[in-house]
């Protein structure tokens, strides 16, 4: 699947992202945004062969298979406000498949297995937003066991008309967050399957298990009432 009637996309979300670009294949859509892109811009990828997720792991987006691509957005002025900018897109994501929820911070998840990844880079003035969403995967396609797709879980979606819907909730809630609005963190606990769970976090120099309180204004998770920024979060069981 790829996009097959760019202008469709263009006019559809012009309101939000006045230039979409469009490319068969690039190494990294943020790296590429990252160097020169400018505000309102996009670039979608059929393929990327040198994209990274988070803390430096490679995503891998074969051709065709996936919604891949990166939006660029006002930074704003107050570095303050960067704790939240990781929790915007996953919550787009589930206002366009709501069968998906969230893993601390961005991990969209459908039933505990990963379909789609989310990197953003500091590019100052802007910020770029990397996405790469599993649309239509062969299992074998799939890189971990922990993976899926939404063909896989019964979701078919025209890919044009998903990539417009997603594009839409994107610019809503990267407005959110440029304007500081409290319903983006109200809507992002709603959906954030983490919060109650019973968790093993691996810091740069220790692990910690404990329980998830909550998600705090910063967009930190608390674990047994500890704040922590950065870490990778494992589910250790299903919350009752």
């Amino acid at each position: 699947m790829t996009v097959t009637d760019l202008a469709r996309i263009q006019d559809a979300v012009a309101p939000y992202w006045p230039k979409v670009r469009y490319v068969e294949t690039t190494g990294s859509t943020n790296a590429d945004m990252v160097k020169e892109g400018e505000a309102g811009m996009v670039l979608i990828a059929n393929e990327q062969t040198a994209s990274k997720g988070r803390l430096n792991r490679t995503w891998v987006t074969p051709k065709g298979a996936q919604l891949a691509m990166s939006m660029v957005i006002d930074a704003g002025t107050d570095p303050n406000h960067y704790g939240l900018l990781s929790i915007a897109p996953g919550v787009a994501v589930t206002d366009v498949v709501p069968q998906a929820r969230l893993k601390w911070p961005n991990d969209v998840q459908i039933g505990g297995k990963k379909i789609a990844g989310i990197l953003s880079n500091l590019a100052l003035p802007n910020v770029v937003v990397g996405i790469g969403i599993n649309v239509n995967f062969r299992p074998e396609q799939l890189p971990v066991d922990t993976a899926t797709a939404l063909n896989l879980e019964g979701i078919d979606v025209d890919f044009d008309e998903f990539t417009i819907d997603i594009l839409r909730a994107m610019g809503r809630r990267l407005k959110q967050w440029q304007d500081g609005d409290p319903q983006l963190l109200s809507d992002y606990r709603n959906v954030c399957s983490t919060i109650g769970q019973t968790v093993r976090m691996e810091l740069h120099d220790r692990d910690v298990h404990g329980v998830v309180d909550g998600i705090n204004e910063h967009g930190e998770v608390i674990i047994d009432g500890t704040a922590y920024s950065v870490g990778d979060v494992h589910h250790l069981r299903p919350k009752q």
